[in-house]
């Protein structure tokens, strides 16, 4: 796979981050189990301003890209895997008072790998994490983002090799 081809297949892993497919890029990349590290060890020595650009990249759960339709394809099938896409108005105002009290208290949006998991556990978890410092919130932020990037890794290969 050449850089270029690598950086279109894995530069949306990290939510509008290319710079970490195209960093991590090596010609001998050819599973995730080799993908999935070499990327993550890129974001993880970024400067931090770009692990902050990072963070600010992700969109608010159910929030207004989300209903304006103007998330990625990655982010929309997996709003939608958890059922973001079919909140009751009770549960839509739910998901924008907790995004905003989260903006409010950390300066950034609450991320979470949303796969396998139901509006119900998203709202639990947003209340849970809404106690944390800022600093624990940052941690478990790109920490979410490497999950979330590895099951974007994953399905790239499943779907390569179907």
């Amino acid at each position: 796979m050449t850089k270029g081809e690598f950086t279109a297949a894995f530069g949306g892993a990290y939510e509008h981050s290319p710079w970490a497919a195209e960093r991590a890029y090596a010609p001998d990349l050819k599973s995730p189990c080799r993908v999935i590290p070499a990327m993550a060890k890129v974001v993880d020595t970024a400067s931090a301003g770009e692990k902050d650009a990072l963070i600010k990249a992700h969109p608010d759960l159910a929030g207004k890209l989300a209903l304006s339709g103007g998330l990625t394809a990655s982010s929309t099938k997996e709003q939608a895997g958890a059922g973001l896409d079919q909140c009751s108005p009770r549960e839509l105002e739910k998901f924008q008072k907790y995004n905003a009290a989260y903006w409010e208290k950390f300066g950034f949006p609450f991320i979470v790998a949303v796969k396998g998991m139901s509006r119900k556990d998203i709202l639990k978890a947003f209340k849970t994490r809404l106690k944390n410092t800022e600093v624990q919130e940052r941690q478990t932020a790109l920490a979410q983002i490497h999950k979330i990037a590895a099951i974007r890794i994953e399905d790239w290969f499943q779907n390569e090799n179907t």
